[in-house]
């Protein structure tokens, strides 16, 4: 019964140490240390917030369309019966 005390105890204090080294700010570069290569063909060196932020093919827009009439479906020469 303690041994499972204790083991409950650990993994509490574990879970909390977890939760704590998240920091929250911005990134810096490493002091002293050169900035990475430009890409190829780019202009200027993208800054934090263009790298962090995910474009519309990353996260593409939500469509709410409803259907306004019913349409028949294109035959699908892969839709298949299962097998059996």
């Amino acid at each position: 019964m303690a041994k499972a005390l204790a083991l409950m105890t650990a993994g509490a204090v574990c879970v909390a140490a977890l939760g704590a080294c998240g920091k929250r700010e911005d990134l810096k570069p490493v002091a002293g240390q050169a900035p990475p290569p430009l890409a190829v063909g780019a202009k200027t060196q993208p800054t934090t917030e263009e790298l962090t932020t995910p474009d519309a093919q990353a996260r593409p827009a939500r469509s709410d369309e409803l259907l306004k009439r019913s349409e028949q479906r294109e035959p699908d020469d892969f839709d298949l019966p299962p097998p059996g």
